[in-house]
């Protein structure tokens, strides 16, 4: 019989997100998301959640995160569409 402590250990994710990309501008996150997409780079909408509690007022930015493998290749496709991390 397994030990409580082992049955309910918590696992750690093995990758974090990397941030590529602040803004408060939701327009902007959707096409450079598009961009990431086009390129083949899945990427996340983070802290949506947050802004839309304290009333969407622009107060806490959203951030775009791509996984560490990919971030590289989302820098240089944000690079190339003209845009840089805010």
């Amino acid at each position: 019989m397994q030990s409580c402590s082992k049955r309910h250990r918590r696992t750690q994710p093995k990758a974090s997100m990397r941030t590529v990309m602040i803004s408060n501008d939701l327009v902007r996150l959707s096409f450079l998301a598009a961009l990431l997409r086009d390129a083949g780079i899945e990427s996340v909408l983070l802290d949506h959640h947050v802004s839309a509690m304290e009333g969407s007022i622009g107060a806490i930015p959203r951030r775009l995160a791509v996984l560490p493998e990919d971030e590289r290749q989302a820098r240089r496709v944000l690079s190339e569409a003209g845009e840089t991390r805010c």
